[in-house]
């Protein structure tokens, strides 16, 4: 079983959506990358377990990273989204036992003006 990601889409600028990492029980989640065409993949957004919830400048005040601890969910729900949003979206997980990253699959997210 491995990281699950949904809810991408294509949506105009202004519009919202919300991300979904479904996690195994051996997985934790706690961040969300994303990757745009020719770019290097970037950190949007990170909760930790312990620590601060950290989000990147460009995604400050739109964006809210949340986990329901009790279904091991992580969300990322995105609000006036813009162009320069669009990229492919990754979940990262640490895993609960040993030193090892996790990545899902990728849900691609493309906003128009």
């Amino acid at each position: 079983v491995q990281l699950q990601a949904s809810g991408g889409g294509m949506v105009r600028a202004g519009d919202s959506l919300r991300l979904s990492c479904t996690a195994p029980r051996n997985m934790f989640p706690m961040g969300w990358y994303r990757q745009a065409p020719g770019k290097q993949r970037e950190s949007v957004a990170t909760l930790p377990d312990v620590g601060t919830t950290d989000y990147a400048d460009s995604v400050k005040g739109r964006f809210t990273i949340s986990r329901d601890n009790a279904k091991n969910i992580l969300y990322l729900q995105m609000n006036s989204l813009k162009p320069e949003d669009t990229a492919v979206y990754y979940c990262h997980a640490q895993s609960r036992f040993f030193d090892n990253d996790f990545w899902g699959q990728g849900t691609q997210v493309t906003v128009s003006s």
